[in-house]
């Protein structure tokens, strides 16, 4: 007896017209109770899956790639006196700054310690004090404007010098300041708050003198700073701390004096705002190198040097060693890399790019003596996060 298979194909029609026919019968059934209970005309359209035909099922969504964090540059240079009586920078104070000025225009936000004054003349600090460790430096109001030229967006007013003419001289240096179109931060439970490419950043400044927020006072530091995380994506200290002298380029535990002054406890106060919420910590005061420390995976850097003055700081030696930190921060606070330039102090005082990166030599062995944690400098002072 033969036997005779159906083909695929024949097997598939025979399948689809089953289907058909059920969903036909269940259609007519489901119209004949509609008319039962009183309803109007039925109309029964097959289903396109009942007459055969390929149905394209919507292809799903690709979910949305999550947008990588944005990556803002900061840039930090240490002390920069604007001018004194030992000099004012020609040409408007551009002197100052001009072989730096390509470097100093780079980084998304550009930040300095304003050692001086830009104000008019009148009583000072210095009045009648002969001890010859009392200095106090001012250039014209005028001379504020070089800073936004230069490539500087916002300085620290929290250190000595600020005060050098007084209540009236650090007012005239802030209005001149606005004026210029500079941002400042350092006096007491002040917060500055600047946009850069999208990222909000909250500056705070501290000194150990009382016309600044002061960087003696943790318990008060670390509230300021708290306040600042809430209204911001990224917090930067700026802290003005520890000794002065060419012999102080490592960074002790402790209080630091000098020249009779508590100068405060940079360690401590350093660790303290970094667990308040501070993703960066920038410091100045010693007027030479320090290290730079790798707490909780935030950088601290401890001390820039000098960065320039006509003809008003000591040089030579540790003194003339300075530098320019620019470090890439994305907007959760992550560390990304950086560099520290180095540079030297050239007469009368003038920033120059040291091409032997003898500064970050110094770094790289100050770091690894003084910090269980630092970051690696390459021999040209770059850095990777890893």
């Amino acid at each position: 007896m033969r036997v005779y298979r159906a083909s695929r194909a024949w097997r598939r029609r025979r399948l689809i017209a089953s289907v058909v026919g059920v969903v036909l019968a269940a259609a007519i059934a489901a119209g004949a109770w509609a008319l039962a209970r009183g309803g109007g005309d039925v109309v029964v359209r097959p289903s396109p899956a009942a007459t055969g035909v390929a149905v394209a099922s919507p292809s799903p969504t690709p979910s949305p790639k999550p947008t990588p964090p944005t990556v803002i540059e900061i840039g930090w240079i240490g002390d920069t006196t604007p001018g004194s009586k030992y000099g004012l920078p020609p040409n408007g104070g551009r002197a100052l700054f001009t072989a730096l000025r390509d470097k100093l225009r780079a980084p998304d936000l550009m930040i300095a310690n304003l050692e001086g004054t830009y104000s008019t003349a009148g009583p000072s600090k210095s009045d009648g004090n002969s001890s010859g460790t009392s200095f106090s430096f001012q250039a014209p109001p005028a001379y504020a404007k070089v800073l936004p030229w230069a490539g500087i967006d916002l300085v620290s007013v929290a250190n000595n010098h600020s005060y050098d003419y007084f209540e009236r001289g650090l007012q005239q240096t802030t209005r001149a300041l606005k004026a210029a179109g500079i941002e400042y931060a350092g006096l007491p439970d002040r917060v500055t708050f600047v946009d850069v490419r999208g990222v909000r950043v909250a500056v705070v400044a501290f000194s150990p003198y009382p016309w600044n927020a002061s960087v003696s006072d943790i318990p008060a530091a670390r509230r300021l700073v708290r306040r600042a995380a809430r209204d911001a994506d990224l917090v930067v200290v700026l802290m003005h701390a520890g000794a002065e002298g060419a012999d102080k380029t490592h960074t002790p535990r402790g209080t630091e004096v000098a020249f009779g002054e508590n100068r405060g406890d940079s360690r401590a106060f350093a660790h303290a705002v970094v667990d308040a919420g501070a993703d960066l910590v920038l410091g100045s005061g010693p007027h030479v190198i320090r290290g730079i420390e790798r707490y909780k995976d935030r950088l601290i850097a401890y001390s820039l040097g000098n960065f320039g003055g006509w003809g008003n700081f000591g040089t030579g030696g540790n003194l003339s060693l300075s530098g320019l930190l620019t470090v890439r921060i994305d907007e959760k606070g992550r560390i990304r890399g950086g560099r520290w330039s180095s540079l030297y102090i050239d007469d009368p005082g003038v920033p120059r790019v040291d091409p032997a990166n003898t500064a970050a030599h110094l770094v790289h062995q100050l770091s690894a003596a003084d910090f269980a944690k630092t970051y690696e400098l390459d021999a040209k002072g770059s850095f990777t996060a890893r």
